[in-house]
């Protein structure tokens, strides 16, 4: 049954309960029940309760909590055992400055490029002590490394992303079998917000594009009061507690190039399986750290609990994310945004429309993955039957997710970034929103431009 313009009922109370009351927790469930009630009725709370059930069955779910969890254990691990404290001298030794600082930490996080969870909960964690020397606050440290997760991942072929994407395309027709990846590919060159959003950073960082918006604010608080930390900010932290522990006197760099340089090793040679990563990184782990008499045993297997716990409030509000995301797979919001948006669409608009639906609708769903899931079914018969360029519009659907996502105050790239760097959450979204959409303006004109010259 389709619900029509009903359907974008709850996506706009979320964002007007959001902006007034700027709580994200209480606005998901508010306005997942409001979508159940409108489409089940009085079965509303069953449908609800139907959902968490199924959302949390679903293997992505487990995937998630098992990937982040352990990453939580495996941050908590390199922290205790003084390795991110010997990599922050180690970098303060060759960043004496605050620009330096937050190059290196652009920097790092363009490497770390396999995976946007990895890359956000290892660059956040590890430079958040780094940065916090030089009185950056933890909302400019949030919008580095969230602008080299997501982005980083459309524009390199050797991605659990492009792994994701590729093999969507080979399901929905455009690629053949096995040449997924192939045809990824040739998306990278029109991922424009993927390559904007990145190429901006450094230009903030160097003074060449000046600190707007609310981030100014934000600079000039930690700068004058010494207040990194936005309020709020200790209950998503997944560090929070660390400076209680004691650091070994003979904290080494290798305790934590080690893991981190296994971590990707073993993603990568287990096809991109960031579940085997992790486990493999945390076995090893214990072999490194156990011998060297860094921990104990017992000593290990509690901060592994107690990194895997800190992790439980990010997951919850991912959770919640999810649930309001199939809420509007049951009402179709998606495909009413398309399907309004179809009768704009020309072979050489068609990019340009799809990256500004499609980047509205993902920063309310807040889903990347989920988005490409339900839009690429769509976008590519329609893509072909009008006769527009395949890999631009493609293009066009895949920065659509990232930017979503990048500026959305509960999508899994904001959680998560907000966890590893300390920073609340909502905090972290408005801080960045400015410069997402400076980078959004910037690939729509440049995906307008496209859809002529490349048609």
């Amino acid at each position: 049954m389709g619900y029509g313009i009903i359907s974008t009922i709850p996506a706009f109370f979320l964002v007007i309960y959001i902006f007034k009351t700027k709580r994200i927790l209480e606005s998901l469930i508010f306005a997942s029940l409001l979508g159940f009630i409108i489409v089940h009725k009085l079965g509303a709370f069953s449908a609800f309760m139907e959902s968490i059930l199924n959302v949390g069955m679903e293997e992505d779910t487990v995937w998630l909590f098992v990937v982040c969890g352990v990453m939580g254990s495996i941050i908590a691990l390199i922290e205790v055992s003084g390795g991110a404290h010997a990599f922050g001298e180690w970098v303060s030794k060759r960043a004496k400055t605050r620009k330096s600082t937050l190059m290196w930490t652009w920097a790092l996080g363009v490497l770390i490029f396999i995976d946007d969870y990895l890359n956000s909960l290892t660059v956040g964690s590890c430079m958040a002590p780094v940065t916090d020397k030089h009185k950056v606050s933890r909302e400019f440290l949030s919008y580095i490394v969230d602008s080299t997760a997501a982005p980083a991942c459309v524009i390199v072929p050797i991605t659990t992303w492009a792994v994701f994407a590729g093999g969507l395309l080979e399901i929905n027709g455009w690629a053949p079998d096995g040449e997924g990846l192939i045809y990824f590919i040739k998306t990278i060159p029109y991922n424009f917000y993927g390559w904007i959003a990145m190429a901006i950073v450094p230009l903030v960082i160097l003074g060449v594009i000046p600190i707007f918006g609310p981030m100014k604010k934000a600079e000039k608080r930690a700068i004058e009061t010494g207040v990194l930390a936005p309020p709020g900010s200790e209950k998503i932290d997944i560090s929070a507690g660390i400076d209680t522990i004691k650091i070994p006197s003979n904290a080494r760099v290798i305790n934590f190039f080690l893991p981190i340089i296994v971590l990707i090793v073993a993603t990568i040679v287990t096809g991109t399986d960031m579940m085997m990563g992790v486990v493999i990184t945390l076995a090893f782990m214990a072999v490194l750290y156990i011998p060297q008499k860094i921990l104990t045993a017992e000593k290990f297997a509690n901060e592994a609990v107690r990194g895997f716990k800190n992790m439980l409030y990010p997951l919850f509000l991912m959770y919640l994310a999810f649930i309001f995301a199939d809420m509007n797979v049951q009402i179709g919001f998606t495909a009413f945004v398309i399907d309004t948006a179809t009768p704009l669409m020309s072979p050489k608009t068609l990019p340009f429309v799809l990256f500004i639906i499609l980047g509205a609708q993902q920063f309310i769903t807040g889903t990347n993955w989920g988005m490409y899931i339900i839009a690429l079914p769509i976008v590519i018969p329609l893509s072909m039957n009008v006769g527009a360029n395949m890999p631009l519009a493609i293009g066009a659907l895949l920065s659509a997710g990232v930017f979503g996502s990048h500026i959305c105050f509960y999508s899994d790239a904001t959680v998560l970034t907000s966890a590893a760097c300390g920073c609340d959450n909502f905090k972290h979204a408005w801080t960045q929103m400015p410069f997402g959409f400076l980078a959004a303006g910037i690939s729509s004109l440049a995906f307008l431009a496209a859809g002529f010259i490349f048609v």
